[in-house]
């Protein structure tokens, strides 16, 4: 029989922006339950607003962890990346998201926080702690990745040079790295 331990949270003495973007951060009951609402509708709503077809589900894992790696056109893409998946997986889904736009002001991080389970990574000036952090995450519990290696959306909807991150990060993790491509995204929704 294993012997029971009591480990608080790794984020309770963290408050406000600060928690918002720790890689610490765990999920409470109210955030989960918010999500699921979320993830609900933004799923009825990209299947009937605009027609989402996903084709190659069967080539994905069949639990985390995993890293989705995706061209990026649009702020569609990662709520359509994280609907494909089991909704079941909510609070294992974490779309990695620039910290330098959707970490900076506490009400777009508390919806990037509370919606979108997104993980604050800087884009130009990643520490090599911050990845091992991200690293750590990934292969101590059921987590999905959901990273776009540009660093940014494309203006012009044409494919970017990869930031080296992704390499950093999926480098001796031992987990799967599927690629996909979204197509659409960016007449759907552009920059700007």
């Amino acid at each position: 029989m294993n012997e029971w331990k009591y480990e608080p949270a790794r984020d309770r003495e963290l408050h406000g922006l600060e928690r918002h973007r720790s890689l610490l951060r765990e999920n409470g009951l109210a955030t989960s339950l918010l999500r699921l609402l979320w993830w609900g509708i933004v799923r009825v709503l990209l299947k009937v607003w605009h027609r989402l077809r996903v084709t190659g589900c069967e080539n994905l894992p069949a639990a985390p962890p995993f890293i989705i790696v995706a061209n990026h056109t649009s702020h569609l893409d990662a709520p359509i990346l994280a609907t494909m998946l089991p909704i079941s997986w909510r609070d294992q889904v974490y779309p990695v998201a620039a910290s330098d736009f959707f970490f900076e002001k506490r009400p777009t991080a508390a919806f990037a926080d509370w919606f979108l389970n997104a993980l604050a990574i800087r884009r130009r000036s990643a520490r090599r702690h911050d990845l091992d952090d991200m690293r750590a995450r990934l292969v101590g519990g059921p987590s999905v990745f959901i990273i776009f290696p540009e660093g940014t959306r494309s203006r012009s909807g044409e494919m970017q040079a990869f930031l080296p991150g992704i390499g950093h990060l999926a480098a001796q993790s031992g987990v799967a790295v599927v690629p996909c491509h979204l197509d659409g995204c960016h007449r759907a929704w552009p920059h700007g």
